[in-house]
């Protein structure tokens, strides 16, 4: 058989274990709870792996080393702002989050969160919360669908179109079907399969170039210095800033954040941080230098950089004269690619359509909604933003890394302060809350799309991520507006010392 129908094989079989899944969970999930929270009931494997895969989308193996192929060794600090980033909010949000959701009316989003922390009866905060929730989703789906698009479009040399439609029907039949719990469990699968295939993949191809010693005789000069740029020049400080911000993202990331309010006991928060930093510093590490920096010597002069990992795998299992002339294997490897592809898409849909259900329909337009006619109203909502994804997602030319870029910053901006206020500072009040989200959301769209620079934007004239001032305008914003207006109500000030005190909290029965 050709190596395209081993290809196909291994796709097939990927495709029905993921909506094996979808349908196992598809019954299980009756009420809201279980179909946006899983019920709670998440170890600390699903909780970690899913967590993380559900960070670590198709960037993590297209764009990402796509930057680096492109730009030499000095896109690192954006791994190593991730990574940093990964392990502040293990330790400082994941286990107080979780409490605090449960302490304040159980809430089973990140907009309710914020809704019943400061009690605001005025719903100003789940709405605001939930309409960001959507815009910021719906281009972080979309990187997903393009990269998704071009797998299958490189893989089956299929027109990019057609490609983006088979990768959309795939992910939104598994996430339509079983909610979290599915998501979850997929995601889980989906993090171990793109661990060993960005652990594999570099290795095999560092000893088709013929080892580390051969490596930097393959690269261009500099290549490999981490102070400097593709075009061999000293990296601004202002460019470090910027790549080191995206730790910042992670205290805003609803995806993320969800998974800590799911995890099933406060004692296994512990074990799923350490599963989920050990993760993410190896799949950071191998995204930039096995597959960037080997990749770059292994297939130089690559029209699109970030098919770098693709071209790789179908070079070392598939090309003629492979070195490893196993096309099932590399079917089963691109295959991780899918898997990351897949477990971000997956966890963006559900939130952005438990934010729509929860925050906006059942909030403000039909109050007395059953919990089966919001599950169901929820599943509209996924095929709806996957719509208007897939429309962004048409555009060819739009880059993985751009569009994962925009949507990091506007959901780092817009929730990451407050979401660390609401956690440890007592004063934080409803107003400082939603100053602090509008500053935060307002300031990246001004900053990333309107031209009032001459007729630049602010991030094409000072070269400073969005995320930056986004997040340290919204900090000052949440502090300042706090301070000058109402402290919080004694009932406030009291679930926020049973947070920070020892006592064990558990959710509702």
């Amino acid at each position: 058989m050709s190596s395209t129908v081993w290809v196909i094989i291994a796709f097939v079989l990927y495709a029905l274990v993921m909506l094996g899944i979808g349908f196992f969970f598809f019954k299980k999930s009756s009420n809201l709870s279980d179909y946006f929270l899983g019920g709670r009931k998440l170890n600390s494997w699903v909780a970690a792996m899913s967590a993380q895969a559900s960070d670590m989308s198709g960037w993590l193996l297209m764009g990402l080393p796509g930057a680096v192929y492109a730009f030499g060794s000095g896109q690192v600090w954006i791994a190593v702002g991730l990574a940093i980033g990964t392990i502040l909010n293990w330790i400082f949000v994941a286990k107080r989050l979780r409490r605090y959701t449960i302490v304040s009316g159980d809430s089973i989003t990140i907009p309710e969160y914020f809704h019943n922390r400061f009690k605001d009866s005025s719903k100003i905060l789940q709405v605001a919360s939930a309409l960001f929730i959507t815009i910021f989703f719906a281009v972080y789906t979309a990187s997903a669908f393009v990269a998704g698009g071009t797998l299958f479009s490189q893989v089956f040399d299929l027109d990019y179109q057609l490609a983006l439609v088979i990768g959309v029907v795939l992910i939104l039949a598994y996430t339509f079907l079983g909610g979290f719990s599915a998501v979850c469990w997929t995601d889980f699968v989906q993090g171990l399969l793109m661990l060993v295939a960005i652990l594999a993949i570099p290795i095999l191809a560092l000893v088709a170039i013929g080892g580390p010693s051969s490596l930097s005789d393959a690269l261009p000069a500099g290549f490999l210095n981490v102070m400097q740029d593709g075009s061999g020049n000293t990296i601004s400080a202002i460019s470090i800033i910027s790549q080191l911000a995206w730790g910042l993202g992670y205290f805003g990331m609803p995806h993320i954040l969800i998974r800590f309010m799911a995890i099933d006991e406060e004692k296994s928060v512990k074990k799923s941080a350490t599963i989920a930093i050990v993760w993410v510093l190896l799949s950071l590490t191998f995204a930039v230098f096995g597959v960037g920096v080997v990749g770059a010597a292994l297939l130089p002069g690559l029209a699109d950089p970030e098919t770098v990992f693709i071209q790789m795998i179908q070079n070392i299992f598939m090309s003629q004269g492979a070195f490893v002339p196993v096309p099932l294997i590399g079917g089963i490897f691109l295959c991780g690619i899918l898997a990351a592809i897949m477990s971000t898409a997956d966890s963006q849909l559900l939130v952005t359509a438990s934010s729509i259900t929860t925050d906006i329909y059942k909030g403000v337009v039909n109050k007395k909604a059953s919990d089966k006619h919001l599950v169901w109203f929820s599943r509209i909502c996924v095929v709806a933003v996957s719509i208007v994804a897939f429309i962004i997602a048409m555009d060819r030319t739009s880059s993985i890394m751009g569009l994962v870029s925009n949507a990091w910053s506007g959901f780092g901006s817009a929730f990451g302060a407050l979401v660390l206020l609401s956690l440890y500072w007592k004063r934080t009040n409803r107003a400082g809350a939603v100053a602090g989200i509008l500053a935060g959301g307002l300031t990246v769209i001004i900053w990333d799309y309107i031209p009032i620079m001459s007729g630049a934007t602010f991030a094409q004239t000072t070269g400073l991520y969005s995320l930056v001032p986004g997040f340290c305008l919204s900090f000052i914003f949440v502090v300042v507006i706090s301070l000058v207006t109402k402290a919080p109500s004694e009932e406030i000030r009291k679930e926020f010392e049973l947070v920070s005190s020892s006592a064990p909290v558990n959710p509702s029965k």
